[in-house]
């Protein structure tokens, strides 16, 4: 039997409740119906085999209500037994072609398998049995799981790359031998004569076949996985492995029985040789391809390992230890100097500096007190403190990054298209022009031999694993690499795009500036003293959460003015507010906001044009009609936007601001900065409008913002870049968010996505170039013009280090630096 629980739509009453549970009783299938009025959910416990879905919307629909679908699932499956990119694209290929299943896509470097698919058609029992019967095992990433899932892993990992080490060891000690027995007399190395072909040619067969069959015996992995994917007919890299060497083997033991029969001249047509140097070689680089690998995720090691396992608990004026885990919101922790904060939350007590470099980039210790906010897993430098647990276990801070960091990783960039499509018809056809070469060179009138060693060396030599491991290790390691200087790539889509970008808009409140604007001007008419002015101002901002507003009420609280509350508040979106106070009708706001209520003011026309000029936003003020004057406030440009703006201009990025002020100040502070492209007078929901306009001018565009109202326009963008310190909603519509509350991150985003889209590139570069060489080479192509013929051995020595060359080059992109503001 399986549970479900369904939304209802429509549904005002008991009764309501009561028709529905009674029709879902009554379809086929069901033996269980239950309808919560409260949460507007149908719960059904049905027998799938006669339970349809359909029908049930029917029969409800019918009776006036709506039971809603399930919305899609995406799940997270790790999968063992990959080893090419080929079984990366069989598993791919079966969980795409479950019935139920939208979106699959397997990672090779991070051996999962993330998949979006309808709960009622489909559970993650049905793909993992799928996914088990091509021959790989699926595990299911529950949060249970993930807790543990890192150690594990790790855990595996080393008990893999050390069974693989133990396996080259042991065939190499057979394989030297082999190697020593079967060659040596070519080269004048002399040969016991019990042992000489020429004497001995039995015992010279039995030997080698005794010395190759503990090598077959460690490596029958290659055989059962490659010959498995064989049968069901999703060959990969295994079965070009598996193929080659018993092809060599089976050979090579026919030859052995000719030679028990009598026929000693078979002794020079033996390949034993063949079998144990291809899988022995294989193995050692396979085993390098598995610590390279390794490799790749230290950026996930490191910030996994950057979180304390215990915590200091304050409970009844009691302190005591207990594990992170058990850290509940609301609890008190106390950290000491040195220490690092457990988890998120807000100081109660005391002061300190905290090193947020590990998260952010920033090398600076940021200064706490009462009512900051800290972040789990940053250093406590000096003072100790108390706060108060606001976000635990998997809602902390960190255990977002670590989340977002992975999705990336397990993401698919654009330019991996060409080499799964490849990848999916690259083992068969290797196979057929393996066959076809050696079928060639036998009617050419070469011997038997010739064309199996031909045929061996095309089935050795290919590499689909440089294909496959191209684009994710580079995303790997280019997304890690982006979250050690604090700069959280989403997606590999994110990170492709971000090199193409030629447009970068800022919105101009806190993202260019601090966003704390301070007075700097009061300017008051005939109406009204400048004491008055301010005072009714701050009065109609009290609780307004404008920055605007706030320098306002901040300014009157420093002139220790005492303020009234207005009897009638109105908040005019994009323009200001209307109060009553004093029975006194005030309009305050911008200049767009005095035009519409039709109100004068030629009076300060040149007050207004110079503060404008000065960079500084008017903010007018009206009584009942009339202007009574002009209170100024300025925003101060953060540290290193000057610099952002300058070093994104030399790369050929074109910058715009995007602002609500007037034009004058916003040309004023377009100006101070160096940006030309200055759209000012912007309302909150033309943002995104602004940003389409610039994309239909056939331009790729990225938005960088901070604010519930910049979400519009980071979610229409191609690139959205939210600074981390902004609001939630801009950090989920954004692509890229920045740690740091600095703009040269936007820089090492840039300059990142450049390096890792180039890093990839080389790679797809090398893994094509290399088997579009090796392969016609391995079959013969040299050997026609008088050149050498590529023996299956070096052909295997060749396909390992194809596959480590690739992964060595992404780890070359460990290496990138951001750039640095100047000093």
């Amino acid at each position: 039997m399986t549970s479900n629980e369904f939304s209802v739509e429509g549904m005002t009453c008991a009764s309501c409740a009561q028709t529905v549970e009674k029709t879902a009783k009554k379809m086929p299938g069901v033996s269980k119906a239950s309808v919560n009025m409260a949460t507007e959910k149908l719960s059904l416990e049905y027998d799938e085999s006669d339970f349809s879905f359909e029908k049930l919307q029917k029969a409800v629909d019918d009776t006036g209500y709506t039971v809603v679908p399930q919305e899609e699932t995406t799940q997270t499956f790790a999968i063992e037994g990959m080893t090419c990119a080929t079984c990366a694209q069989t598993v791919e290929k079966a969980a795409r072609q479950l019935s139920g299943a939208d979106k699959a896509s397997v990672n090779l470097a991070t051996e999962k398998l993330t998949i979006s698919y309808n709960p009622l058609e489909l559970s993650p029992a049905d793909i993992a049995d799928t996914v088990n019967n091509t021959g790989y095992t699926a595990t299911l990433e529950t949060t249970e799981v993930k807790s543990n899932a890192h150690e594990e892993k790790r855990e595996k990992k080393q008990q893999r790359m050390k069974q693989i080490l133990n396996r080259f060891w042991v065939s190499a000690l057979f394989t030297v031998p082999l190697l020593v027995l079967s060659m040596g007399h070519m080269i004048g190395m002399p040969l016991p004569g019990i042992i000489d072909p020429d004497i001995n040619a039995l015992n010279f067969a039995l030997l080698q076949l005794i010395l190759t069959l503990p090598v077959i015996a460690v490596s029958l992995e290659y055989f059962q996985k490659g010959f498995k994917a064989l049968i069901k007919r999703h060959p990969n890299m295994n079965s070009l492995i598996g193929l080659g060497t018993a092809a060599a083997f089976i050979y090579s033991l026919g030859a052995t029985i000719g030679i028990v029969m009598g026929n000693t001249d078979l002794a020079g047509l033996l390949y034993y040789e063949v079998t144990g140097v291809i899988l022995t070689l294989h193995t050692l680089g396979l085993f390098l391809e598995e610590r390279s690998k390794g490799q790749m995720s230290s950026a996930i090691e490191k910030l996994i390992n950057m979180a304390p396992k215990k915590a200091r608990v304050v409970r009844n004026d009691e302190e005591r230890e207990v594990l992170v885990e058990q850290v509940a919101p609301g609890d008190i922790i106390r950290v000491r100097p040195g220490e690092k904060m457990p988890v998120d939350g807000v100081v109660m007590e005391g002061r300190t500096a905290v090193d947020e470099s590990m998260l952010t980039g920033e090398s600076i210790p940021v200064e706490k007190q009462s009512g900051d906010t800290v972040i789990g897993a940053s250093l406590n430098k000096n003072g100790s403190i108390d706060y108060r647990a606001t976000r635990v276990g998997n809602d902390t801070t960190l255990s977002q990054i670590i989340k977002l960091v992975e999705d990336a990783q397990g993401s698919k960039a654009p330019i991996a298209k060409m080499a799964d499509i490849i990848t999916g018809y690259f083992v068969p056809i290797v196979m057929a022009l393996a066959a076809l070469a050696g079928i060639a060179w036998l009617i050419a009138g070469q011997t038997g031999i010739f064309a199996l060693s031909i045929t061996i060396a095309v089935l050795v030599i290919a590499c689909p694993c440089a294909l496959g491991l191209a684009t994710p290790t580079g995303i790997m390691v280019g997304t890690g690499k982006g979250a050690e200087y604090g700069v959280l790539i989403k997606s590999g889509v994110a990170l492709e795009t971000t090199h193409n970008v030629e447009t970068i808009v800022f919105d101009k409140t806190g993202t260019l500036t601090e966003g704390k604007p301070v007075v700097t001007d009061v300017l008051a008419t005939d109406l009204l003293s400048k004491e008055e002015l301010l005072n009714y101002a701050a009065s109609g901002e009290t609780g307004s959460e404008h920055p605007l507003g706030e320098a306002i009420v901040q300014k009157a609280k420093e002139e220790q003015m005492t303020l009234s509350k207005p009897t009638d508040f109105e908040a005019i979106p994009g323009h200001g507010i209307r109060v009553e106070m004093d029975r006194k009708n005030f309009y305050i706001g911008n200049r767009r906001l005095m035009v519409e209520q039709n109100i004068d003011l030629s009076e300060m026309e040149n007050s207004s044009d110079r503060l404008a000029d000065e960079g500084k936003t008017p903010m007018y003020l009206s009584v009942d009609g009339k202007l009574a004057g002009i209170i100024a406030v300025a925003d101060t440009l953060k540290e290193n936007s000057l610099q952002a703006v300058k070093e994104l201009k030399q790369r050929g990025v074109e910058v715009a601001m995007i602002t609500g002020d007037n034009k004058r100040t916003a040309t004023a502070i377009g100006k101070q900065l160096g940006i030309d492209r200055v759209l000012s007078e912007v309302l909150p929901e033309d943002k995104a409008q602004e940003v389409k306009k610039l994309q239909e001018e056939g331009k790729k565009v990225a938005m960088v913002g901070d604010g519930i109202n910049d979400a519009p326009a980071l979610a229409q963008s191609d690139i959205g870049i939210a600074v981390g310190s902004g609001t939630d909603v801009a950090i989920e519509s954004a692509d890229i968010v920045l740690m740091r509350n600095d703009l040269m991150s936007v820089l090492t985003a840039i300059d990142l996505s450049h390096a890792t889209l180039r890093n990839i590139k080389q790679n797809l570069f090398w893994a094509f170039a290399y088997n579009i060489i090796g392969i016609p080479v391995a079959m013969g192509a040299l050997y026609i013009f008088g050149g050498p013929l590529m023996s299956p051995m070096f052909a295997a020595v060749a396909m390992s280090f194809s596959s480590v060359s690739v992964l060595l080059n992404a780890l070359r992109l460990r290496q990138f630096k951001p750039a640095r503001a100047e000093a």
